[in-house]
């Protein structure tokens, strides 16, 4: 009788699985997989949630067995683009870092975790994931495109200023942000040389700069939580009314997945 009051204690108390797909980072010669821990803190201390990290320069080869262990999907921001070939497009930022192996991880992932209908939440480079993986495209430098604003970050100043609030995003009307969020607009932070151009198929706008650029996005016609956001909530997100409701609703969606999976 002990044991299985302990299994069912255990049980109840069983956190939801979040898959993070980790990126390559060279180090002193040495390749690293790395996550950085800015992700990670909200989706554990917001979401409630068990962040399982995976490596993304082994190929496709377990990704199913990745996907059959967890209840929702994180994809992270990262200092690299995604290969422009896999969207049609020429290479027109040489300079910036690419993380190839990543791409040919993340894109497969995407399409899987939807259809078995997993949430997803999509962070800057995650959101431009799920738009690539969709067949949407890409502007390659938003601050060289007519009518677009640099939307970058000034990396001569300290951290905490390259993650302050710079702009605002006006959200949809009458969408579940803008019924989450409590208001029709609110400030955002803005680190990103690339954004959206073409919507890829199935995809909504939920937001957009003041620019028209799209800040987020979801699939309307699935049942399970999609976001991304082309801002980065995850940045001292306890302290952001608005990340803090991001979180909270992605975590509660990864619960309810993970109750249906123990019926």
């Amino acid at each position: 009788m002990s044991n299985n009051n302990t299994g069912n204690t255990q049980n109840a108390k069983r956190k939801p699985v979040v898959l993070m797909p980790m990126g390559a980072q060279e180090r002193k010669g040495h390749d690293y997989q790395v996550m950085t821990k800015k992700y990670m803190s909200p989706l554990v201390e917001i979401s409630g949630c068990v962040p399982l990290l995976a490596p993304t320069c082994f190929g496709t080869e377990d990704l199913e067995q990745y996907l059959s262990m967890v209840d929702g999907v994180y994809l992270t921001g990262a200092g690299s683009n995604i290969d422009p070939a896999l969207y049609g497009q020429e290479n027109l930022t040489p300079d910036k870092s690419q993380d190839r192996d990543r791409d040919l991880f993340d894109l497969p992932l995407i399409r899987a975790a939807l259809d078995m209908g997993l949430p997803l939440f999509g962070i800057c480079r995650g959101m431009q994931e799920l738009n690539v993986a969709l067949g949407g495209d890409m502007h390659q430098k938003l601050y060289q495109t007519p009518g677009l604003n640099d939307h970058r970050e000034d990396t001569t100043t300290p951290v905490a200023e390259q993650y302050a609030d710079i702009h605002p995003v006006r959200l949809v009307p009458n969408t579940w942000l803008a019924e989450l969020m409590q208001q029709d607009e609110i400030p955002v932070n803005s680190l990103h040389g690339q954004g959206i151009k073409t919507l890829g198929k199935g995809l909504q706008a939920l937001a957009h700069a003041e620019d028209g650029l799209v800040e987020a996005v979801h699939l309307p016609e699935l049942p399970q939580f999609t976001l991304g956001v082309q801002w980065h909530p995850e940045w001292l997100a306890a302290q952001n009314p608005h990340s803090v409701r991001l979180f909270q609703a992605f975590g509660e969606a990864c619960r309810n997945r993970a109750e249906q999976r123990s019926r």
